[in-house]
């Protein structure tokens, strides 16, 4: 088990590595330059500018020197908003969108997995087709018309939730955003639990435990729950790194003072620290979240654990 930890860290470096690599020559190819919108900056300051922020060096040196900076911690100065520090920016944004993502991912959980443990006890039932008649137009319908709709329904025509703006402390100014950003999430895994329980449904324990009298709500939750939760378990990971990457539509649409908004302002104008931070953040959340979810795949699966 020590050993698989041990690969699956090395792996996340690589691909840290990768994901730096790929983002500074994709930053470095758009066009412009981050002082490109200051028209009335002279030639000179810009030069100097230029020098101070290091973007006159070549390429490889400018790459090798980011990177140094960035092991140690040094996230850099935003070329935008006046050379406040990335690190800054991100600890002062962040919380908001880790919030509405954590609640977002505990709606899915709630929503979900019970619909699909619903769907799968009452197999080819009408209550399992209509749930995943909804889990289908929940993957179908996007974020951005989801959000919209609900905002102009539930928030300016029945006015129970706000529809802009977010309260850390007014639990109802969550709902709604998070609920738009949960909702693709929760018909995702409500299709793999269903198809997890199904199948543990199919094996020869469970018609043995039929056989013996056992109630059909003990079979499910004390036989099969646990082995059918496998598939949503291991889509989990790669769900919640989702979920909080993903929220830049829902803060737009919601006005949401989240790191979202720095991140597209920042492709705007060019600010290479300021898209660093957010990219190389979100993908270490996408290796620990999908480290957390193979650690729990083992403790679910019993043939995985013999086998690590």
């Amino acid at each position: 088990m020590f050993k698989n930890l041990l690969s699956r860290l090395v792996q996340g470096l690589l691909v840290l590595l990768v994901l730096y690599t790929l983002t500074f020559f994709l930053v470095k190819a758009l066009p412009g330059g981050p002082f490109q919108s200051e028209r009335a900056m002279p030639k000179h300051i810009r030069a100097k500018m230029e020098t101070y922020y290091g973007l006159n060096e070549s390429l490889p040196v400018q790459y090798g020197r980011q990177l140094r900076n960035y092991l140690k911690g040094d996230l850099g100065l935003s070329f935008r908003l006046e050379g406040r520090p990335v690190s800054e920016v991100i600890a002062q944004a962040f919380p908001v969108s880790l919030q509405l993502g954590t609640l977002a991912m505990f709606l899915a959980v709630v929503i979900g997995i019970p619909a699909g443990c619903l769907a799968a006890a009452k197999r080819n039932s009408l209550i399992d087709t209509g749930a995943m008649a909804v889990a289908m137009t929940g993957v179908c319908l996007p974020a951005f018309v989801i959000g919209p709709i609900l905002a102009e329904c539930f928030g300016r025509g029945l006015h129970w939730f706000p529809a802009l703006g977010w309260d850390a402390g007014w639990p109802s100014s969550w709902l709604l955003p998070a609920f738009t950003l949960g909702l693709a999430y929760a018909a995702y895994l409500s299709r793999l639990t269903r198809a997890g329980m199904l199948e543990t449904l199919s094996q020869d324990f469970v018609r043995t435990a039929r056989a013996k009298g056992v109630s059909p709500w003990n079979i499910i939750v004390r036989h099969c729950l646990r082995g059918g939760l496998i598939p949503a378990v291991a889509y989990l990971g790669p769900a919640f790194a989702g979920i909080i990457s993903g929220s830049v539509v829902i803060e737009a649409v919601f006005q949401i003072p989240g790191l979202g908004r720095h991140f597209v302002k920042a492709i705007e104008s060019r600010d290479a620290p300021m898209i660093f931070g957010p990219v190389l953040l979100y993908g270490i959340l996408v290796i620990l979240a999908n480290l957390v979810t193979d650690v729990l795949g083992v403790w679910l699966n019993p043939r995985l654990r013999k086998s690590s």
